[in-house]
């Protein structure tokens, strides 16, 4: 008769609990209509930690570290690698407010605050990187845009592990940007910057384009990218630009050795977009019209080959090795 009553008061506590998570009338679940162009199997289970990786010199190991809370620079990625899939499976979407970083566990959400304007953004993390050592996080356009550093290749910024509501969860699951936070207040930005002011300021390539957009000529307005792949990636030796058209030049490298290629563009906007994500270079062919997303110089075939490997471990089979 105990083990009765136990059972029937353990059933009531779960339904008081499950009243109480909700944020519907009456304690009842609000059911949250799915984006249109929602994510589909996005979940937070099972959560992903993975093996340690290098980037550079550098070894990264990831760990759930529930009291995360970290100053440093973001960069963001959009259009050019939409539909591939993030480091946990999931498809990369660039309108859902989604990050990669390079330890916390997949997924995870954060906070992320703008040094400059104060305005802070929920993020679920489901993917890994930036590939930069001095960048802390990378965002996806959604996100850059929703905290409004779209117009910058870098910014400043705070990034804090949370532990939002369910509601709030699902919200950003479902592709969608979840209420913003109570800007930060200038006594605390100022604590923060003076932090990040500490900071080597991050490397960026000089010529680069911090607006990845492609404007019809003679509009101000954007031309929307197709997601084929023809039009992210194009073959070697292939004049995609008109006669005439020849397109304004990037950084090039003098230096020789061994290089790592991932992608080749008749973009400049599309190859600064790639090499701020990855934290790689733009190479321009000698004729101005072919931009090359590349990692190095290596001083030796073997590095080369282990930069080789990882580019391919990160989801690009097309890369090579190269030597000049």
């Amino acid at each position: 008769m105990r083990y009765g009553i136990k059972l029937i008061a353990g059933a009531a506590s779960l339904t008081i609990l499950a009243a109480c998570s909700g944020n519907g009338r009456d304690g009842e679940l609000t059911e949250i209509p799915p984006a249109a162009n929602a994510p589909s199997g996005v979940s937070d289970f099972p959560v992903r930690l993975g093996s340690a990786f290098q980037v550079g010199n550098v070894t990264y190991t990831p760990a759930d570290v529930a009291a995360y809370d970290e100053v440093g620079y973001a960069s963001w990625y959009g259009q050019e690698l939409a539909g591939r899939n993030t480091a946990n499976g999931e498809i990369f979407m660039p309108s859902a407010i989604s990050g990669a970083h390079k330890t916390l566990p997949m997924p995870s959400y954060v906070e992320v605050t703008s040094l400059e304007t104060g305005r802070t953004i929920l993020v679920r993390v489901n993917d890994r990187g930036p590939f930069a050592n001095d960048r802390l996080i990378d965002l996806s356009e959604g996100a850059a845009k929703q905290l409004g550093i779209t117009q910058q290749g870098v910014a400043g910024v705070r990034v804090r592990k949370v532990n939002p509501p369910q509601q709030e969860r699902a919200v950003l699951r479902n592709g969608q940007p979840a209420s913003a936070r109570t800007d930060t207040p200038e006594s605390l930005l100022k604590v923060l910057r003076d932090k990040l002011a500490k900071l080597p300021k991050p490397v960026t390539l000089a010529g680069t384009n911090p607006k990845p957009v492609v404007v019809k000529p003679g509009t101000n307005t954007p031309v929307p990218k197709s997601g084929g792949s023809d039009d992210r990636f194009v073959r070697e030796g292939v004049a995609t630009t008109k006669p005439g058209g020849k397109l304004p030049p990037v950084s090039v490298a003098n230096a020789a050795g061994y290089f790592v290629q991932v992608a080749a563009f008749s973009s400049r906007a599309r190859a600064d977009e790639l090499a701020r994500k990855l934290g790689a270079r733009v190479f321009v062919s000698a004729d101005g019209r072919l931009f090359r997303v590349r990692f190095g110089p290596f001083g030796s075939e073997a590095e080369g080959q282990r930069a080789l490997a990882d580019a391919q471990k990160r989801g690009y089979p097309q890369a090579r090795l190269l030597r000049e």
